[in-house]
């Protein structure tokens, strides 16, 4: 008994260093995987980001939105949902809008612009405002990308109080539908459509003095382009901008606003692939329209429903885009920010990297395509003529002696100035100033009319100026004395 408890105390004294080096290989596993995360670090990178893109962007206000929204809520639904669409595609509708006043709407379907401002192209009016309202588009844009469902309200808004009004109202060229206190505009005629014109300061309000608060210009048609329409009530909400892919039953159970897709359906073009497409069920929007500034003072002039409105929210936004331009300058210019309504990115780009429109008039007259098209562009135009810097001026050529063929009497021949004429000395502490004719000027016609001398020319034109002398000549003799006249017949004296 007493060998075993040897045998065991000894084993256990022998294996007692290897018995606490047991958790060697945990401490060794341990080593092999990368330390814990430093949360301060990660902290310091959360507040960079914070700084780069500085305060969230600022909506815009429900009277904001009924300013913005006023010129153009009374739009017939299918052409008002393609404009909210093309708003956020700014600068393909300023190129829409070159392309339709140089060729017409012939040609838009093969453009490269999204397919909204493509069908927005068709309506030559519209896009031109667009255009020229370039900064009222770009607003419009930004609100409806943040603000889809407030955009709806205030449109439903603005129907209401033109109705309230009795200035809205189903007509000839518009058919006015209210469902559950949701108002819809649909074209009426199966083959045109027309584009209301209004005083939003007086349409919301009260009734003309004279004549119809809303008239219509020239019927556009209506065709394939036309895809797009609004769910007003779907839901239980606002509704929205859907893809109707021409279907006269909606989105699957009818719908009480879109008569008009029944009425059209047989005039259009059902199997056209460029605005009839699968590929458009999701409508793309271009999300980086709200890094895109705006001229605050022509936002201003839109307060024709609420007077005392300020737009210092753009102000703050436009910040805000300098501050994310500024951070993207070094990230690669082919990132995409444009999302479809399901969020997937998508194919256009929005930006200015696509091919250029082609434009009759400018091919004919310019070569797009030459590389030297761009070499003097933004550069001085003094750069490359002849003449000294700022200070110097060119020696007076010697001018040719003027003479006067028109006389040739030496008293009219111009006198000789003396050379040796002491020239006029400036005081000293006082400086002429430089003349405007010998200040080396940007000159459009010829470089060489900096050595223009005004006391040479005045020297040329003084002869000319002088009077020729005035040379007297001989008295003419005087007549002779005539004999006197023989008397009259009355005075005779008798015989």
């Amino acid at each position: 008994m007493l060998r075993v408890l040897a045998v065991v105390f000894a084993f256990c004294f022998v294996n007692l260093p290897a018995l606490h080096a047991a958790p060697a290989p945990v401490n060794l596993i341990a080593q092999d995987q990368p330390p814990p995360p430093d949360q301060s670090q990660y902290q310091q990178q959360n507040q960079q980001q914070d700084q780069d893109q500085g305060p969230p962007y600022e909506n815009y206000s429900p009277e904001q939105l009924d300013n913005l929204l006023s010129p153009i809520a009374l739009y017939p639904d299918p052409l008002l949902a393609q404009l909210f669409v093309a708003a956020t595609f700014p600068d393909q509708v300023e190129e829409a809008a070159r392309y339709v006043r140089a060729n017409g709407p012939n040609g838009v379907d093969d453009q490269d612009w999204d397919v909204s401002v493509r069908a927005i192209a068709h309506y030559p009016t519209v896009v031109e405002m667009m255009a020229d309202k370039i900064d009222w588009t770009t607003s419009v844009g930004q609100a409806y990308v943040n603000q889809s469902t407030d955009v709806s309200a205030s449109v439903q808004h603005l129907r209401h109080m033109a109705r309230d009004a009795g200035n809205l109202a189903s007509s000839q060229q518009q058919e006015v539908i209210d469902h559950d206190n949701y108002i819809a505009i649909s074209p009426y005629q199966p083959e045109y459509i027309y584009v209301p014109v209004y005083d939003p300061a007086i349409c919301y309000y009260r009734r003309p003095y004279w004549g119809p608060a809303i008239t219509f210009g020239v019927g556009f048609p209506i065709g394939a382009w036309l895809n797009l329409d609004f769910r007003w009530g779907y839901g239980g909400g606002w509704g929205g901008v859907y893809y109707t892919g021409w279907r006269a039953g909606g989105w699957g159970g009818g719908c009480w606003n879109c008569g008009w897709i029944g009425r059209s359906r047989g005039r259009i073009n059902i199997n056209n692939n460029v605005y009839i497409n699968n590929r458009y069920n999701n409508i793309t929007v271009n999300r980086n329209v709200v890094n895109r500034t705006v001229n605050v003072n022509n936002i201003n002039r839109y307060n024709s429903v609420h007077k005392n409105v300020n737009y210092n929210n753009v102000q703050a936004n436009n910040n805000r885009a300098n501050r994310v331009n500024n951070s993207n300058s070094g990230r690669p210019a082919n990132a995409s920010g444009n999302y479809g309504s399901n969020g997937r990115p998508s194919n256009s780009s929005g930006g200015n990297d696509r091919p250029g429109v082609n434009n009759k008039i400018i091919d004919r007259n310019i070569d797009r395509n030459n590389p030297q098209i761009n070499q003097y562009r933004g550069r001085d135009n003094n750069a490359s003529n002849n003449r000294p810097p700022s200070g110097q001026q060119q020696p007076t050529p010697a001018q040719p002696q003027r003479t006067d063929n028109r006389r040739n009497s030496p008293q009219q021949q111009p006198t000789q100035q003396p050379q040796n004429r002491p020239q006029y000395q400036q005081p000293q502490g006082r400086q002429a100033p430089q003349s405007q004719m010998t200040r080396p000027t940007p000159h459009t016609f010829s470089p060489n009319e900096g050595n223009f001398d005004p006391r040479a020319a005045s020297q040329r034109g003084q002869a000319s100026r002088q009077p020729p002398p005035q040379q007297r000549s001989a008295p003419p003799p005087r007549a002779q004395s005539r004999p006197a006249p023989a008397p009259r017949g009355g005075d005779r004296k008798k015989p």
